[in-house]
């Protein structure tokens, strides 16, 4: 039966089918010369997109699932770790042919995911305490939306609305309405009260209030029809109707305040990233955020052999040699150093911690895989104390 979506299966990935022709190019090579060197190769980004000054590393268990089964080690850093440019993030021993030809989708894993989790975070890292709903599954091709709202989700996300992608995480689907109800119905207020009488009890009663009127005026007929179960109240408001989109919220605060609604809420949604987050949080309660987290640019991630057959080698511009990435626990400041260096005691005066560690032994899983809402916690607790600036 011939492929009904553009999409690669998992036997195609696995075989190494999802290739740069370049790969098969340098196996025939060497099986020709009779050479296949065990080597060390390892994962690094020199520089990261935008402003970033870390990123955080995803990816690891699709990774680890591709390389399992397979004569090599590989070590890396936990998912979810919060790294810097030119660490090493993952390091692959073994014989180069038992892994040439997967070196494309190792790549892809690991750089779409860490950009997803990398942008997520940063919009956990903006809005504080404030709710993040992961909303760009209509962003992205159908395929990857579990993967892409995985990697949301671990990087702070507290949500997400696809139901497949729930599915996976083990989370119940957030989400509130959307226009077609209202415009279905035709009339604001029976629609507020159909979702409220359909919807599963878990999901809170966030009504959309920018359909038919004026933002404010939206949200009070949302107040009337709803009463006590009202949560919140969701601004879409496209681009060519916003304006001054802050004082529009801030309208909308107010007049609910005036009438007594002080417990609804404002969530707001529609072409938001980071640095919206931050000007919005004085008026904003909670942010559904699409295209920027899944459309995040990637990590630039490449992997390059350092060591043939024990030996040092590196192409020009890279440092040769396997690398350990050792890591303070007090300040979190970060040391690069030979693979057999003793740790560094960290200027702070507190002694460093391998950061890589062994996850397959010729190729059997030897570490547990953590579930992602541990991951996310590992970010949370990385992300603690840490601050967003708006651009200058």
């Amino acid at each position: 039966m011939s492929k009904i979506f553009h999409v690669a299966s998992n036997e195609d990935i696995l075989q190494g089918r999802v290739t740069d022709v370049y790969f098969t190019n340098v196996v025939k090579a060497l099986r020709h010369l009779d050479l296949n060197p065990r080597v060390a190769a390892e994962v690094r980004a020199g520089s990261l997109p935008e402003d970033w000054e870390w990123a955080v590393f995803a990816g690891l268990e699709e990774s680890l699932r591709l390389l399992e089964g397979r004569p090599l080690d590989v070590y890396a850093m936990r998912e979810g770790t919060l790294f810097q440019p030119e660490e090493t993030v993952l390091v692959v021993e073994g014989r180069y042919q038992d892994f040439a030809v997967l070196e494309t989708a190792l790549l892809g894993f690991l750089c779409q995911a860490s950009g997803v989790a990398t942008k997520a975070a940063r919009c956990r890292l903006a809005a504080g305490e404030r709710m993040v709903i992961s909303f760009g599954a209509r962003r992205m091709h159908p395929a990857i939306t579990p993967m892409i709202e995985r990697n949301a989700f671990i990087g702070g996300c507290d949500g997400v609305a696809v139901v497949a992608s729930a599915e996976l995480i083990g989370e119940r689907p957030l989400g509130t309405m959307s226009h077609s109800l209202l415009l279905c119905v035709g009339d604001e207020a029976r629609a507020f009260r159909a979702f409220d009488a359909t919807a599963d009890e878990y999901i809170r009663r966030v009504a959309l209030v920018d359909t038919f009127q004026d933002e404010k005026f939206g949200a009070l007929t949302a107040a009337e029809a709803l009463g006590e179960r009202l949560f919140a109240v969701r601004l879409d408001t496209p681009s060519s109707r916003r304006g001054d989109f802050l004082k529009i919220i801030r309208e909308v605060r107010w007049e609910l305040d005036l009438r007594g609604y002080h417990k609804v809420k404002i969530f707001l949604s529609g072409g938001l990233d980071e640095y919206d987050i931050l000007r919005y949080n004085p008026y904003a309660d909670a942010y559904g955020v699409g295209t920027s987290i899944s459309n995040a640019p990637v990590v630039d991630f490449s992997l390059d052999i350092v060591e043939v057959d024990g030996k040092p080698r590196a192409k020009r511009g890279k440092m040769s040699g396997k690398k350990q990435v050792f890591r303070c626990p007090s300040c979190g400041a970060g040391s690069l150093v030979p693979w057999d260096a003793k740790p560094p005691v960290c200027r702070c005066g507190e002694g460093m911690r391998p950061a890589l560690r062994r996850f397959l032994e010729a190729g059997k899983l030897v570490e547990e895989l953590p579930r992602p809402q541990e991951i996310r916690s590992y970010v949370l607790e990385q992300l603690s104390g840490r601050e967003l600036r708006p651009p200058s």
